[in-house]
């Protein structure tokens, strides 16, 4: 209770914040859903004002979500037999009964659930979500009534709304977009204050207006004559907040249809959840675990009683999640007050939202479904290997023409039927073979057989006996198939045994063929090993990095342990979440160290972890310059700092063109201006860092430099150290 009164103001401005992001996702997700607007806004009051007094997650937003969007449909449709007004009632049983399935997920401890499922699977399923949203709400943003009710069928149809879209709201709906686009890639301080679907409002609601949209009329473009019908176009929102409330049908719960949407409702919605729990666990500035299993419970019960009064099912969602985290929020009460918000604000100012347009709403959700669909995914999974490619485009292409649960069982008995493909047989794929061998201070773990999705939980069961202030040390070398999700988990218990101050260490890889050279990648044992364990042939990459480190006179090396990284980069702020470093450079000057390696750290996506791979260069031992905290990113790159409570803005001659940050309590900045120091950092566009007297240096977060670029981060790391010393 303390810390709740302690951190009262922080969470209230963050829950804010997210209501503002909340409101309009709240009730575009209803209305994509089958649902009434205000059905959208009921899941995140109970999510708010109910769940979070149930759960011990601190920092998860409880609310509706896009990825069951396609459940919710399907089911107000299946059930109602095309009759919208019909299955609503009918689906809402269902979300009941769903809740209810959580909660005794929840009970025999469940909470493990979705280490289980194939990041691969579930990805592929992310992204038909993506896709069957976007085929679906397009249409509307151009205020077009599509005819086709399947995604492919909806694709197809897709120019002939072109072609027949209606001006006015096809406006709205393109400016919306460009906005929802073009937002991430703003570098302004001011505009990134604001959240993007707040600005969305901020510009359709006024257009609404302009365009008249309240009123039922007729209007010429051209030579053609359009029709506004407010019922079609604007949010559909009963004046009393509790009209709309909505009890539920049980009158087909036994039906097959019925049981199906529960399965599907409980299956994916607490998966889902989960992943983004855990998500949210990892980028907790004071790294609380939550609670998965009573977590699951809290949202159980909050989904029962949002299908009780016609809301729709929640889950931790991600993107509010991690607003409010980048907001400040502190404690789970973050979550209450994002939730009495908008009860507030649908209660009080319910004619504000009634003149929100149906377009901007279908924008923000098109925008959403490219997201969960962006190239950008198929890249990143074929980056870990062609067979998780595979996994993922199978699973997405046949959840878009089946449903969600035929996806994701065709997509994990393919991955079965690859790994029997292996030379494994299906009771190694489920039996975990793992001999423990103490010896003195550490423990070591010799893992035999397979190491895969069927049997990780045993895995992960056996290795949470050990205390994570140890050290445990595991040997691969006798391991015939360790498949991506087992590395994906191994990767994350590796991060709790650091963070607890014990490490996690894996060896026995030598004789290993790897599907890409991706770390997380799977790989399998070879039956004919035709390369020596010790063998020194490098890849393109470690041969650059060892050419460039012998023209400057370093030493390199081509892998290493985080043990031996972490600490160089703890300091910085964007290194919390370092996960894999290599290729490292070594310079040891007489005042001065330079080190330079490629790393890959995590980053929140639109559920669960991500990952990026970067290259940086860390001074350290810089004589004895005083050197006060800051931070100097060049103007074209966003500025991540400025709620740091120790930096405050500090404009210094000569660095007019970037932004700075001093530490507030110190004001002379002579020991870094040195007219060596002003001349490179004014004149070049990399990023800096100083903690405790160290200096990060970067250019983009979001790929590794080639060698010419490595070359000049060399060149510039070096005349920073000078211009520093002179």
């Amino acid at each position: 209770m303390k810390a709740y009164t302690k951190y009262f103001k922080a969470d209230a401005i963050s829950g804010f914040l997210v209501f503002l992001i909340a409101l309009p996702l709240c009730l575009g997700i209803a209305k994509a859903s089958g649902f009434p607007p205000i059905a959208g806004i009921y899941t995140a009051v109970v999510g708010g004002l109910l769940v979070t007094f149930l759960t011990d997650s601190q920092l998860t937003i409880k609310g509706p979500a896009a990825g069951l969007i396609v459940i919710a449909l399907g089911a107000v449709e299946e059930l109602g037999g095309g009759d919208l007004e019909k299955g609503y009632p009918l689906a809402l049983a269902v979300i009941v009964v769903a809740g209810v399935i959580q909660v005794l997920f929840g009970v025999i401890k469940s909470g493990k659930l979705g280490d289980f499922f194939p990041p691969s699977v579930i990805h592929g399923m992310l992204a038909a979500i993506g896709i069957i949203i976007i085929s679906k709400q397009i249409h509307i943003a151009m205020g077009v009534v599509p005819v086709a009710k399947k995604p492919f069928e909806l694709i197809q149809e897709i120019p002939h709304s072109i072609m027949h879209m209606n001006p006015q709201v096809a406006l709205i709906g393109l400016v919306s977009l460009v906005i929802l686009f073009v937002h991430p890639l703003i570098k302004s301080k001011t505009i990134k204050r604001f959240p993007a679907p707040l600005l969305v409002l901020l510009v359709a609601v006024p257009l609404s207006i302009v365009f008249n949209l309240s009123e039922e009329h007729n209007y010429v473009f051209g030579s053609t004559s359009y029709s506004i019908d407010p019922a079609l176009l604007l949010v559909d929102l009963e004046d009393n907040f509790f009209k709309g409330i909505t009890y539920p049908d049980f009158s087909q719960i036994t039906s097959a249809t019925s049981i199906k949407y529960i399965i599907m409702f409980a299956l994916v919605g607490s998966i889902e959840s989960l992943l983004s729990a855990k998500a949210i666990d990892t980028l907790d500035p004071q790294k609380r675990k939550s609670n998965m299993d009573r977590d699951l419970i809290a949202v159980g019960i909050g989904n029962s009683i949002a299908g009780f009064i016609g809301g729709l099912p929640m889950i931790s969602e991600i993107v509010r999640s991690s607003a409010n985290i980048n907001n400040g929020g502190k404690t789970k009460m973050s979550n209450f007050f994002h939730g009495l918000f908008l009860f507030l604000f649908a209660f009080l100012a319910a004619s504000v939202i009634q003149k929100i347009p149906n377009a901007a709403l279908s924008a923000m959700l098109v925008y959403t479904g490219f997201k969960l669909s962006a190239p950008a995914e198929f890249k990143k999974v074929k980056e870990i290997g062609a067979d998780q490619l595979i996994l993922f485009l199978t699973t997405l292409v046949v959840t878009i023409l089946t449903d969600l649960l035929v996806g994701v069982a065709v997509g994990i008995g393919l991955k079965i039927l690859m790994h029997l493909m292996q030379n494994v047989s299906f009771k190694s794929l489920i039996k975990l073979d793992m001999v423990e061998e103490g010896q003195g201070d550490v423990t070591f773990l010799k893992l035999r057989g397979t190491a895969n999705f069927l049997n990780v939980l045993k895995f992960k069961k056996r290795i949470q006996e050990f205390s994570l202030e140890k050290s445990v040390q595991i040997d691969f070398s006798q391991a015939k198939l360790i498949d991506h999700t087992f590395m994906e988990n191994l990767h994350h218990l590796k991060s709790d045994f650091q963070s607890a101050g014990g490490s996690l260490m894996t060896q026995g890889f030598d004789e290993h063929h790897f599907a890409s050279m991706h770390y997380l990648s799977s790989r399998r044992k070879k039956m004919n090993p035709t390369v020596s364990s010790t063998s020194t042939v490098l890849t393109k990459r470690e041969t650059m990095f060892g050419e460039t480190a012998k023209r400057f006179g370093y030493s390199y090396e081509q892998s290493t342990s985080l043990l031996i990284i972490r600490p160089y980069m703890s300091s910085f702020q964007a290194m919390s979440r370092l996960t894999n470093a290599a290729n490292l450079i070594i310079g040891n000057k007489p005042e001065y160290d330079l080190i330079t390696c490629d790393v890959t750290f995590d980053i929140i996506e639109d559920l669960g972890m991500g990952y990026q791979h970067s290259t940086v260069l860390i001074l350290q031992k810089l004589g004895n310059a005083q050197l006060p905290e800051f931070v100097i990113e060049p103007s074209s790159l966003l500025v991540e700092f400025n709620n740091k409570n120790d930096l405050k803005k500090a404009p210094l001659d000569g660095l007019e063109n970037k932004d700075v940050f001093i530490e507030a309590h110190r004001t002379s900045t002579k020991p870094i201006l040195s007219q060596t120091f002003i001349e490179t950092v004014a004149n070049n566009n990399y990023s800096l860092e100083c903690r405790r007297g160290a200096i990060l240096i970067h250019k983009d977060w979001s790929k590794i430099t080639k060698q010419e670029e490595l070359v000049k981060l060399l060149e510039y790391g070096e005349k920073i150290a000078e211009g520093i010393l002179k």
